[in-house]
């Protein structure tokens, strides 16, 4: 049974967002506006995973509804010809690092319950990391982004796809911009199909 996060259309287990807004196992909670559960509804079976909240996510409790929010849901439309609602969205860790600091171990660690449940739950076909953080906790690895994307890996039950964040598309230009594009259309063999 699911009931959707209000506002999100997120799909999560019965209480997963209360669980959520409720924690405090880590020093985050204490300087959050709002946690950050995720949105879109799955159907696709493509989980699209990030760092943390930003400003803009604090604030609204939706994840990458930013530029960069903007940026990546139009390149997967552009790319896979999936509609953002097809698609979940979500952060590793759901408060926000105080100055949008990278997120600590100690952290990751607290969060990481969630988002196991979360891929126990949703059993994406696709899982597609972007930037460092995201990328190294799915992967259990400490190599960076530059190094790792490219190419797909399994892991949680399915194929992951590391990228770049679409904030360093945003900073670093037409080169890094088609590099994301690439790395998205890798992805097109798992989808099965689905489309928005």
């Amino acid at each position: 049974m699911t009931i959707p996060l209000v506002g999100t259309g997120v799909a999560v287990p019965v209480g997963f967002a209360e669980e959520v807004a409720a924690c405090t196992a880590c020093a985050l909670h204490a300087t959050r506006t709002t946690p950050v559960v995720g949105a879109g509804t799955g159907t696709a079976k493509v989980l699209i995973l990030g760092e943390a909240p930003g400003a803009d996510e604090d604030r609204t409790g939706l994840p990458f509804v930013g530029r960069s929010g903007r940026l990546l849901r139009q390149l997967m439309l552009d790319e896979l010809g999936l509609e953002g609602n097809a698609l979940t969205i979500s952060n590793l860790v759901r408060c926000r690092p105080p100055g949008n600091a990278t997120p600590t171990t100690q952290q990751r660690r607290a969060c990481w319950p969630f988002m196991a449940e979360q891929i126990a739950y949703l059993q994406p076909a696709v899982i597609i990391t972007v930037g460092n953080t995201a990328t190294q906790q799915i992967l259990a690895t400490t190599a960076g982004i530059t190094t790792l994307r490219g190419v797909t890996y399994e892991a949680h039950g399915a194929v992951v796809i590391p990228t770049y964040h679409p904030a360093a598309a945003l900073r670093g230009g037409a080169v890094v911009l088609e590099a994301l594009r690439s790395d998205l259309r890798l992805a097109r063999p798992y989808l099965g199909g689905v489309a928005a």
